[in-house]
């Protein structure tokens, strides 16, 4: 018996119509993200009218002792106030191709390509708040409207500027497990940084809220509604993971089991961690940036140690500030209908906050306190 068999270009082929897009996180900071001064990063609309630069009023406390029944007349203190500036830079991005292509193709191209922008908007926002968390603080505005980092970009900063930084912020730096690990050079404070002692464990967490607490002035937490006071700590994979094997023997014993407790024990469950009134949140993308962009902390500790910030934040560490908030754009120079292509555009500025000290020089980070710790991947 003959068999037809069927040609290969007559073989019906099925293609999967909706793309299996590349996993992009969400913006892991945008819960710490609001309006109020509460904000672990603020927000800031004041720009969409129109403008170039913000201007952010930051106000200390209060020091001064005040009289009693003697004469105020005179003695009134004065308000600790600065107004740090952001400028704003443009952010866009766009897909294009020709109908002849779009013919061709078995998949709706242009249905993904919105939720493809989306994704790059993210983590274009997530990757400047990275940068600014590890810049300088600067009262040097950006002179490209291309720029939405503010600040001097760590591994762009020259030796002295990182050295002028770092004694500027010695109240509000910490170098591994020991305060007496910091030099007013800051290489030579990395330097100080070992695999061993200085990994980031529930020890460091702990230190690192006291160096907040004891910074001048304060870092404040932020308050949640019902009255309890918070820090965050953004820590990449690396030391996200040295802190859980230290706080594994207290989630063990410490944590419910009952009432589905196993539901909420970061034992069994991913996610925060939480410990003496510090959240802790893994962005991974933290350990990609010293593989990646901060090179020059790959082999800065101890004996070649590689070394990881975290980031301990109280209210206002950073702002994040909208001239423009994203939108879709469509390509007008369509040749006749024969291209088509999709954008997105949005203007923004952002920056760690910052305020200049009362000796009139030192510009002081204002809400964060950068720790260096070791952090090895994983062999």
């Amino acid at each position: 018996m003959s068999l037809t068999t069927v040609s290969d270009n007559n073989k019906l082929v099925r293609y999967v119509q909706e793309i299996n897009r590349e996993y992009v996180r969400e913006n892991l900071f945008s819960p710490y993200m609001g309006t109020s001064l509460n904000a672990i990063i603020r927000l800031k609309h004041e720009l969409k009218a129109g403008g170039q630069d913000m201007n952010i009023p930051l106000v200390g406390k209060l020091n001064g002792t005040g009289v009693g029944t003697g004469t105020l007349v005179g003695n009134e203190e004065n308000i600790d106030n600065y107004g740090m500036r952001l400028r704003i830079g443009w952010a866009r991005n766009a897909i294009a191709t020709k109908k002849s292509e779009q013919q061709k193709s078995s998949v709706d191209l242009f249905g993904e390509a919105k939720p493809l922008l989306s994704d790059w908007g993210k983590e274009r926002q997530r990757d400047d708040l990275l940068n600014a968390f590890m810049s300088l603080p600067s009262e040097t505005l950006p002179s490209s409207d291309d720029t939405t980092v503010n600040g001097v970009l760590y591994e762009a900063a020259t030796a002295s500027q990182r050295n002028t930084w770092n004694s500027q912020n010695s109240d509000r730096v910490l170098y591994g497990n020991a305060v007496g690990n910091y030099n007013a050079t800051h290489a030579t404070a990395l330097t100080a940084v070992d695999s061993t002692n200085d990994t980031f464990t529930k020890s460091s967490l702990g230190l690192l809220k006291r160096v907040a607490k004891g910074a001048t002035p304060k870092i404040r937490p932020f308050k949640t509604a019902d009255g309890y006071e918070w820090f965050v700590a953004f820590a990449g994979t690396n030391a996200f993971r040295d802190l859980q094997v230290s706080l594994e023997t207290i989630n063990k014993d410490a944590r419910a089991r009952e009432g589905r407790g196993m539901d909420n024990n970061p034992l069994f469950q991913d996610g925060d961690l939480l410990y003496n009134g510090v959240i802790i949140r893994e962005v991974p993308e933290i350990s990609d940036f010293v593989s990646d962009v901060w090179t020059s902390l790959k082999t800065a500790g101890n004996s070649s140690a590689r070394v990881e910030p975290v980031f301990f934040c109280g209210q206002q560490a950073a702002v994040l500030g909208w001239g423009q908030m994203a939108r879709n754009t469509e390509r007008k120079e369509d040749d006749y209908g024969f291209v088509k292509g999709v954008g997105v555009e949005m203007a923004y500025g952002v920056a760690k906050m910052f305020k200049k000290h009362t000796d009139g020089t030192s510009l002081k980070q204002w809400g964060v306190v950068t720790g260096f710790f070791a952090a090895a991947e994983d062999a």
